[in-house]
């Protein structure tokens, strides 16, 4: 196990050429995500083939699943950003500490999914719809991804770790070995091949939680054997509230403005039930491609983080503004190409989740609303790079305001209201709307943030 030195040498956040850095610290995690992607698709491809019952139920799970990531990746903010803040303070103990603690408080965020996946799975279900095999597919599914989570929480922390300390490339391993797992076991569990039994939604549930088990024990192997900055022993630990709360200062609200994400899912899901359940496969479906084109961003978000709040420690001022201005380029650009193919070939790509008996009905809903929500892409890349900074410098809440007027203050409230009096295909546009308003908020946000922390380093 390797041990932190009292004076390592000057890490490569605070020296580095910025673009050349933004790269290196990057491009691991564009590609890891990118298998995140590919996994997310591959995963529901094979269930639908299943039914579009199937389809259905994952996408009605989808918001615990991402309340969970959301809770993992949060937590991950908050030590990512603690810890690279004080390597470049050259605190080593603190950053240690911070590691640590970061890990004990993620087990216990396990904890709290597992009793939920135990005790109350059915009635999350029975919320949402009355048609027995959606609650039966469903209840399977939850069933696994939660009680056996841990695997996804200490396996994203463990990333952060290796992010926090400049080694992404053994996190993209570790992302990757995990994802890959996944997608090779999928089609095996689910149809029941090599003389397996046949699972079904279970076997897509089963297959997830072991490519997260395998992730995290790549993530565990490379911490203890590569990761020259910590030392993840737990002889004689004691929680430290402090750092606990350090942690949470930035995380809780990364924690609450991805939740968010989780609340809104969840009452576009009503909403579009009020219609049928194909439009909620049709939602469950455009998350599942937008996640090709935002995955690389949140890659590149989880790059820079850790630039822009190690330089922010070391009050290297110029390396801060040079790196927020050149994620946005990358980010923009990114979300133009997804913009493109949104609008040209939005039939292909719906075709991927269209059961046999249900293709017409999917492309009559999901053709007009790829094209219309993909123009809220036109914004959103410049806004995640603007959260990734309001992180990284201490800002947490003003991600937390953005995300919560763009999806609960603006998208639901308008989503509904469209729903009621326009029908089905205005609902679509409550998006871009949100996306707008998110925009003008972020600009402002940042502004004020530059004048207070970045103008007179």
């Amino acid at each position: 196990m390797s041990q932190p030195t009292s004076a390592p040498a000057e890490n490569k956040m605070g020296v580095m050429p910025v673009n050349k850095l933004i790269i290196n610290m990057s491009l691991p995690m564009i590609i890891s995500m990118l298998v995140q992607a590919l996994y997310n698709v591959v995963d529901s491809v094979f269930v639908v083939r299943v039914s579009q019952d199937a389809l259905t139920a994952v996408s009605l799970a989808f918001p615990v699943q991402n309340l969970m990531i959301a809770v993992g990746a949060g937590t991950g903010v908050g030590i990512n950003s603690y810890l690279s803040k004080s390597l470049g303070e050259k605190k080593y103990k603190e950053a240690n500490r911070t590691a640590l603690n970061g890990l004990f408080v993620i087990f216990l965020s396990y904890l709290l999914f597992a009793i939920f996946g135990l005790f109350f799975s059915n009635l999350y279900f029975t919320s949402q719809t009355d048609i027995p095999q959606i609650i039966k597919y469903g209840n399977d599914y939850m069933f696994y991804v939660t009680v056996f989570s841990f695997g996804l929480f200490f396996a994203m922390t463990l990333e952060r770790l290796l992010q926090a300390t400049g080694i992404t490339i053994y996190s993209m391993i570790a992302q990757t070995a995990g994802a890959v797992t996944n997608i090779v076991l999928d089609p095996i569990l689910i149809f029941g091949l090599f003389g397996l039994p046949r699972l079904e939604v279970a076997g897509a549930a089963i297959a997830t939680v072991i490519g997260q088990i395998v992730g995290m024990c790549v993530g565990l192997y490379f911490n203890l054997t590569k990761n020259r900055d910590l030392n993840l022993s737990f002889k004689g630990f004691r929680p430290h509230l402090p750092t606990i709360g350090a942690i949470y200062s930035v995380g809780l609200p990364s924690i609450i403005m991805q939740s968010i994400g989780s609340v809104m899912t969840y009452g576009m899901n009503r909403i579009l039930l009020m219609f049928t359940s194909t439009a909620v496969s049709v939602f469950g479906a455009y998350f599942k491609l937008q996640s090709f084109i935002f995955m690389p961003i949140f890659g590149l978000n989880n790059g820079l983080i850790p630039i822009i709040a190690y330089n922010y420690g070391a009050r290297k001022k110029e390396r801060i503004i040079q790196t927020i201005k050149t994620g946005c380029v990358i980010a923009v650009g990114v979300m133009l190409i997804g913009l493109l193919l949104f609008q040209l070939i939005p039939g292909p790509l719906l075709s991927l989740f269209s059961a046999d008996d249900s293709a017409a009905d999917m492309a009559a809903i999901g053709v007009p609303a790829l094209r219309i929500i993909s123009l809220s892409f036109l914004f959103a890349g410049f806004c995640i790079i603007a959260s990734a900074a309001f992180q990284a410098l201490g800002k947490g809440m003003y991600s937390l305001l953005t995300s919560l007027v763009r999806q609960i203050f603006v998208i639901l409230p308008v989503a509904y209201l469209f729903a009621t009096t326009l029908g089905l295909d205005a609902v679509w546009f409550s998006f871009p709307i949100a996306e707008l308003f998110s925009t003008t908020l972020c600009v402002l946000l940042l502004k004020r943030t530059y004048d207070k922390l970045i103008k007179n380093l």
